[in-house]
């Protein structure tokens, strides 16, 4: 999401390099096989037992990767598409759309400048996104060119302030104007504002899902409980609005998503990428690997728009 790198990318941004190793490894077996390579040879001096176990089956998902959280920030589509090739991963790409009041480098706010977005990225090999800027900025289109869309996602973190304004949770100023110092009551309400935004807003996939301010971050497997997740979850599941599995933040954490998967909830993977960091996806195929998930789970830009109406 544009301008909102500095405070959000990193909050929960711990990694780790046995697992990420593991993984390379095991996407590497998995295409030396496809190749028909031949079995890779077990070192001499083990015992008969040992050399009997069976490899375990490497993940292999039977669904295209698409990063369904791409922005051009700073780079042109040109670099983009040249980049989505050549990691095999398809890119959506996202535009903040509402207001002027939204304050980013770009915000598309009428048809005008929706049908100039979607001409410069037509032939390009991607997808065509939206990012939904607070509750008005449907009313900023016509049905008819918000239906030219491939999807719109739309994230929690812009947030009704104590006067009923909005407020970006991320940005510092944010406690001035939201109460945190009872993180239960701030959980309950923030549980509501997310069905809200599910059930009203004319939306196809929730993007940074599960995201907590920086105050409560560190909270948050207290603060996301089975019950709150699912609430969330199952309002997902009824609107038919699927949920990003985020890179960056590399949330949702597991038990979220398996409460989630339980629902029914499709999924997408995204980076909120900029160039030319979008496109790695390990903390995606990662979730997607312990969920086991198929074709069946995964949301398809351009194909799984939302019902409206």
């Amino acid at each position: 999401m544009t301008a909102r790198t500095g405070g959000k990318l990193g909050i929960l941004g711990q990694t780790s390099q046995t697992r990420s190793g593991l993984l390379s490894r095991r996407r590497f077996l998995g295409w030396a096989a496809g190749m028909g390579i031949g079995a890779v040879v077990e070192p001499l001096g083990r015992s008969d037992a040992a050399q009997a176990e069976q490899p375990s089956k490497p993940y292999r998902p039977d669904f295209p990767l698409i990063d369904c959280h791409v922005h051009l920030d700073g780079s042109s589509i040109g670099q983009v598409a040249a980049l989505s090739k050549k990691l095999g991963v398809q890119f959506g790409i996202v535009e903040h759309a509402g207001t002027k009041e939204n304050k980013y480098p770009k915000v598309l706010s009428n048809d005008q400048e929706l049908q100039e977005y979607l001409d410069m990225l037509e032939g390009k090999g991607v997808y065509r996104g939206v990012q939904a800027e607070w509750i008005d900025w449907s009313s900023c289109f016509s049905a008819p060119m918000l239906a030219k869309l491939d999807y719109v996602l739309m994230d929690a973190m812009t947030y009704p302030g104590r006067d009923g304004r909005r407020v970006k949770l991320w940005e510092k100023e944010a406690s001035q104007s939201v109460d945190f110092a009872d993180p239960e009551r701030f959980m309950d309400r923030f549980v509501d504002w997310h069905v809200r935004l599910i059930s009203e807003q004319p939306i196809d996939l929730l993007a940074n899902t599960s995201w907590l301010p920086t105050a409560l971050a560190g909270r948050y497997e207290q603060l996301w409980t089975p019950e709150r997740v699912r609430r969330v979850a199952q309002t997902a599941a009824q609107y038919g609005v699927a949920m990003e599995i985020s890179a960056s933040y590399r949330l949702p954490k597991l038990a979220f998503l398996k409460i989630a998967k339980e629902c029914g909830v499709r999924f997408a993977f995204g980076t909120n990428g900029r160039y030319p960091n979008m496109g790695k996806l390990d903390y995606c195929l990662q979730m997607a690997e312990a969920l086991h998930l198929t074709q069946a789970d995964m949301f398809r830009p351009g194909l799984d728009r939302r019902k409206r109406g």
